[in-house]
């Protein structure tokens, strides 16, 4: 793995984040953001927002569910309005959105890092590089 892995970092876009446990009813007021809530928006599949601004037309979401492999990722979501219909982007990885977040608010980005690094330190969950 390489060395001065950063925020800001093209490799950093290889990076995510790992929990140790599932998000579920019982536990998801656990991942508060400041005053945002993980709500429930499809069976396993948790949002809350990261980033929204009303004067930038960008906005991002911590999307929190199951891959394939079984592991519970945190990754992120854009949001994309088009008319009076709101979607979600496909996630990306946790590294990527926060890059891309920087683009925008490298303050806020360094914020959700930190907070994201809190659950590291509290042993609920780690950082992994995914390989191409």
């Amino acid at each position: 793995m390489e060395d001065n892995i950063k925020l800001g970092n093209p490799v950093f876009d290889k990076m995510l984040f790992v929990l140790d446990r599932p998000v579920t009813e019982a536990n998801h007021k656990d991942y508060r953001f400041e005053n945002e809530e993980l709500l429930q928006i499809s069976d396993g599949v948790w949002a809350m927002p990261a980033y929204m601004k009303a004067d930038d037309d960008f906005s991002l979401f911590f999307i929190i569910t199951e891959i394939e492999a079984g592991q519970t990722v945190l990754a992120f979501s854009t949001g994309e309005k088009k008319g009076t219909d709101f979607s979600l982007s496909n996630p990306i990885l946790t590294g990527q959105g926060l890059n891309l977040l920087t683009t925008h608010d490298k303050d806020r980005a360094a914020k959700i890092l930190h907070f994201i690094n809190q659950i590291s330190k509290a042993a609920e969950g780690n950082w992994r590089m995914v390989e191409d």
